[in-house]
């Protein structure tokens, strides 16, 4: 399974990034999504599970969205949250992948047989950091993610 994960977006989502996550069948959003509409045109490209960052916490359209979300990805028991610094200390040991966002860094660290993924910000460049999201080839026995440049 072709999972998308993107994150910080900020308002802007980029044609370069719509491009990236076609064929995907699942979109990750790792929450500072800045409008409704960026939500509508991922949900058009493939089903989407979401949380909202602290940028969206005042926004009404963001009130029903999570700040946690526990789901599964081809029988991964996967955590999203915005901010690394929210992730419970004691996980679940079924747990396989923790997807976060917020920093704008990306990172892809596997802590023992636990995935943490950071895609990166998609939306604005911040400071000198890439404008980055993350594709993930998900199986039941293996992930492969990889960051896909979205600006040089």
């Amino acid at each position: 399974m072709k999972i998308g994960v993107i994150s910080d977006t900020h308002g802007l989502l980029r044609p370069e990034a719509v491009a990236a996550l076609e064929g995907c069948e699942r979109i990750v959003h790792a929450g500072d999504i800045g409008s409704a509409q960026i939500l509508d045109q991922l949900r058009a490209i493939a089903p989407l599970y979401v949380v909202r960052g602290n940028n969206d916490l005042e926004a009404p359209w963001a009130h029903q969205i999570p700040d946690l979300l526990y789901f599964e990805v081809n029988g991964w028991k996967t955590l999203l949250l915005h901010d690394i610094a929210d992730v419970p200390v004691e996980l679940d040991a079924d747990v396989r992948m923790v997807i976060t966002g917020h920093s704008h860094k990306p990172l892809i660290e596997w802590r023992g047989e636990r995935l943490y993924l950071n895609p990166g910000s998609a939306g604005r460049r911040r400071f000198k950091l890439p404008v980055t999201l993350a594709l993930a080839e998900v199986l039941a026995t293996s992930i492969e993610p990889h960051l896909v440049s979205l600006v040089e």
